[in-house]
């Protein structure tokens, strides 16, 4: 296995018990199979469901942690009940976090004083990720970040692996499709969980549906834009969008990019 491997298990042995934020994304399931090969069962990957998080990517994370053999609990957190979050501020993210590192903390305390760790990347500090400071509030390790590796290493290295979705597009929450300032409700979150349902049955891989209100902005990979005006399955996406209660339905032709929320922010600090 590839040396870069070896001193993620190292890393990682060396911390003796350990609880990981495991979403199912790629990078958390590179970080879980390296846990569980170096500690086995002294090792827990933890999932958090909420009405925040896409049904498929629950059922995935599930799958995945069963393939790798690895301990694995799901717990449920409730953003919606935080006022602020509901509120969707710039750092909407941080509040999402700290809620979730306080499970994950009384989970690792359970476990015997284990290490929280999650699945944070070098690139990552290249966005706006108001979640890392609440990271570094609470102690939380990114061993994949201390070890140097980027996005595309994480990638090969999850594919040297055998892990299924080491070219898996990343996920975010669904909160993240609706414009900062904007009230987050489980009724926005559901119409954006389900017209993204529906552009996946309709073969695309790459995708998010921004929510601005009465109007859905679509955003696909690059690859797949020629694809989506494509007549007669453009009349089947405005049909699909239009089904989940969005009265204008648009494709951003810029395509998919990561962070696109960001755009509007006058500063946007990194890390």
């Amino acid at each position: 296995m590839d040396a870069l491997y070896e001193q993620l298990k190292d890393r990682i042995r060396e911390l003796k018990r350990v609880v990981v934020a495991f979403s199912g994304g790629v990078d958390s399931t590179l970080l879980l199979a390296a846990a569980h090969d170096a500690l086995g069962d002294l090792a827990l990957g933890v999932t958090a469901v909420s009405a925040t998080y896409p049904d498929h990517e629950h059922e995935r994370a599930c799958e995945l942690a069963k393939l790798l053999g690895a301990r694995h609990q799901v717990i449920e957190t409730d953003e919606l009940s935080d006022p602020t979050f509901r509120a969707n501020p710039p750092d909407r993210c941080y509040h999402c976090k700290r809620e979730l590192f306080d499970e994950l903390f009384a989970l690792a305390a359970a476990e015997g004083n284990a290490v929280v760790l999650d699945g944070s990347n070098v690139d990552d500090f290249d966005d706006y990720r108001p979640g890392r400071q609440a990271a570094k509030e609470v102690g939380v390790r990114s061993p994949l970040a201390e070890l140097g590796l980027g996005k595309a290493e994480v990638r090969r290295l999850a594919k040297e692996r055998g892990l299924p979705n080491w070219s898996e597009p990343a996920c975010a929450c669904l909160a993240s499709r609706i414009p900062y300032g904007e009230q987050i409700t489980a009724e926005r979150l559901g119409r954006i969980g389900a017209a993204e349902a529906s552009l996946r049955s309709l073969g695309f891989r790459v995708l998010r549906v921004r929510d601005h209100g009465s109007l859905a902005r679509i955003e696909v990979g690059a690859d797949e834009l020629d694809r989506a005006l494509e007549p007669k399955l453009r009349e089947q996406i405005v049909r699909a969008i239009a089904g989940h209660g969005y009265a204008y339905v648009c494709l951003d032709l810029k395509g998919y990019r990561t962070g696109a929320m960001n755009e509007t922010l006058e500063s946007r600090p990194r890390g």
